[in-house]
C-alpha cells in the first residue's frame, strides 16, 4: 500500500472516531468578551488559556485600557468551550508600577460582558457579568452549595480518621452515617449535572465525586481502595473533560495515591507504570480525545521523571490510531495543511525576534531581491546541515545574492542544539537569523505545517506568494532558472 493510501485510511479512521466529539462541539462559534475597566488608572489586559497546548500562555493581549474605557476580545471557536484567566496588570496612577490580578472565567455559548475593578476582580460587589450570563454565575452558585454539602462530609471523615476505638458500635454508626451522607451527596451531584447539562461548567461537577473509603482496613488498604474506586464517578465519554484545568489536578490526586504507596524508588518505578496503565485502560473506553489526553498526561510524567518502564507501557497506546494524542492530532492537522501550502498560495506572516533582539515581520520585510527563501532548519539535524552547507556558498555568489534573500528560522530547542546553532550562524553571515523558541511546536512551525526539518519555502518577494517548496538544493536552483 502506498503512503498516500495509508494516510487516507488513517484519516478516515480518525474521522470515524471523532464523530461523537465533533458532534458535541459542532455548534460552537467564535465568542467575544467585552471588558469595561474601572477603578484604576490603566491596565494591560491578557487572556490566558487554562487547558490545551497553550496552557498559562496569552491567547490575546491588549497593551492598555484606560479607566472608564472598554475593550473587546474575540475568542476563536478553536479555544471553546474554555476555562480561561483574564489577567490585569494595572496601574493605580500614571507613575505607579503595574500590579497583577487575575479572574478565572468560563466561556461557551454566550458572549460575555464584564464590568471589572482589577483591584477587586473576584469581589462580586465590584466586578460582575451582564444580566442573564449563565456559565460563571451558575458555577459560583454550584460552588457555594457544594462547599456546604462537602463540609458536613468532611467533619464525619475527620472523626472516622481519628477516632481511637474503631471496633465500637459508635464508630460503626459513624461509618453508616458517613456512607448515607456520601450517597446523598452523590445523588445531589447527579441532579446538578442533569440540571446544568447544557452548560460547560457541568463538566467540572464530575471531579467532585467522592469515592467510597474502606474504613475498616489499614491506611495502606484504604489507599488501595481509593485507587480502585477513583474513576467510579467519571464520564470518560465526555470530550469536554480535556477543556478543563481541573482534569490535571484530579489526575495529580490519583497519581499521588500511588506516591503514598511508593516507599522506595524501585517501588515507585513499578507502581507508577501500573497507575498509567490502569488509568489509560479506563479512558480508552471513552472518547478518543480523552483517551489521547490521558496518554499525553502520563507521557509527560514518565519523560520528566525518567521512568523507562512507564514509557514502555505507553508504546502500544502511542501506536493506536484511535488514541488521539496531541502529537497525533497535530500531525493530522499539518498533513491536511500541507495540501493548502502550495505554489501560488499566500505565505503566512512571520513575527519573531531576530538575533539582535529586534522584531522581524515577514510582511514588513523590504528587499530589492526578487525572491525570499525561508529556511526552517536545526543545527542538531545532520540533513539540515548538509542542506545549509550546500545552499550557503551558492547563495553567496553575487548574481544569486542579488536574487535571493535568505531568512533562516531555527527550530532548535535543547541547550546543546541552541549552542550549536549560535556557533553555526557565525559562519552564515548575510542571512537573516532567528529562532522559534518552541521549535516544531511554535506558531511559525504550525503555520507552515513543518513536521520535520529542513523545509525550504521560496517566496515571491513582492507578493509574498509561494513560488516553490524545494526538497533539495538542486530543486531550489532549478526553481530560479
Amino acid at each position: 500500500m502506498n503512503l498516500k493510501k495509508q494516510l487516507t485510511y488513517f484519516l478516515l479512521a480518525v474521522l470515524i472516531w471523532l464523530i461523537p466529539s465533533v458532534h458535541a462541539l459542532s455548534q460552537v462559534k467564535d465568542r467575544t468578551i467585552t471588558i469595561h475597566l474601572r477603578g484604576v488608572y490603566e491596565s494591560k489586559i491578557s487572556l490566558l488559556a487554562m487547558s490545551g497546548s497553550r496552557t498559562f500562555k496569552p491567547i490575546l493581549e491588549v497593551p492598555s485600557v484606560m479607566d472608564g474605557g472598554s475593550t473587546t476580545l474575540k475568542v476563536s471557536k478553536d479555544q471553546l468551550p474554555g476555562e480561561m484567566v483574564i489577567r490585569f496588570d494595572y496601574k493605580e496612577n500614571a507613575t505607579s508600577t503595574p500590579y497583577p490580578s487575575e479572574k478565572n472565567i468560563f466561556i461557551y455559548q454566550q458572549d460575555l460582558e464584564l464590568w471589572v475593578s482589577p483591584k477587586y476582580c473576584n469581589n462580586g460587589d465590584s466586578t460582575w457579568f451582564q444580566k442573564g450570563e449563565l456559565e460563571n454565575s451558575t458555577f459560583v452558585k454550584f460552588s457555594k452549595e457544594n462547599g456546604k454539602q462537602k463540609e458536613k462530609l468532611g467533619l464525619l471523615q475527620n472523626f472516622l480518621m481519628n477516632y481511637d476505638d474503631t471496633g465500637s458500635k459508635f464508630y460503626q454508626q459513624g461509618i453508616k452515617e458517613y456512607e448515607d451522607r456520601r450517597m446523598s451527596y452523590i445523588d445531589w451531584l447527579t441532579s446538578q449535572e442533569k440540571q446544568d447539562k447544557e452548560l460547560f461548567v457541568s463538566t467540572l461537577y464530575n471531579f467532585q465525586y467522592i469515592p467510597q473509603i474502606a474504613w475498616k482496613g489499614t491506611e495502606t488498604e484504604r489507599i488501595k481502595n481509593l485507587i480502585t474506586h477513583y474513576f467510579d464517578g467519571m464520564d470518560f465519554k465526555n470530550p469536554l473533560l480535556i477543556k478543563t484545568a481541573e482534569i490535571n489536578k484530579w489526575m495529580d490526586g490519583y497519581v499521588n495515591l500511588y506516591g503514598q504507596l511508593s516507599t522506595t524508588t524501585a517501588l515507585r518505578d513499578s507502581l507508577f507504570p501500573l497507575a498509567g496503565k490502569t488509568a489509560i485502560e479506563q479512558a480508552k473506553k471513552g472518547d478518543p480525545l480523552v483517551y489521547g489526553w490521558m496518554v499525553d498526561y502520563f507521557y509527560r510524567g514518565y519523560e520528566s521523571n525518567a521512568i523507562d518502564a512507564g514509557m514502555k507501557v505507553l508504546a502500544p497506546y502511542l501506536d493506536d490510531p484511535n488514541c488521539l494524542t496531541t502529537k497525533r492530532l497535530e500531525i493530522e492537522r499539518r498533513l491536511k495543511g500541507m495540501e493548502t501550502l502550495v505554489a501560488g498560495s499566500k505565505a503566512p506572516d512571520i513575527s519573531l525576534k531576530d538575533t539582535e533582539g529586534n522584531l522581524f515581520e515577514l510582511n514588513q520585510l523590504n528587499t530589492d531581491c526578487k525572491y525570499i527563501l525561508l529556511m526552517f532548519w536545526s543545527a542538531g539535524c545532520s540533513h539540515c546541515m548538509e542542506t545549509v552547507v550546500a545552499v550557503y556558498p551558492w547563495q553567496q555568489q553575487a548574481e544569486v545574492q542579488q536574487k535571493v534573500k535568505v531568512v533562516a528560522i531555527s527550530l532548535d530547542e535543547t541547550d546543546t542544539e541552541i549552542k550549536a546553532w549560535e556557533q553555526k550562524i557565525k559562519e552564515l553571515s548575510g542571512w537573516k537569523h532567528m529562532r522559534a523558541e518552541e521549535g516544531v511546536r511554535s506558531k511559525v512551525a504550525s503555520d507552515y505545517y513543518v513536521l520535520a526539518t529542513p523545509v525550504m519555502v521560496l517566496l515571491d518577494a513582492k507578493t509574498r506568494t509561494i513560488v516553490a517548496l524545494p526538497n533539495t538544493p538542486e530543486e531550489l536552483k532549478k526553481a530560479l532558472r
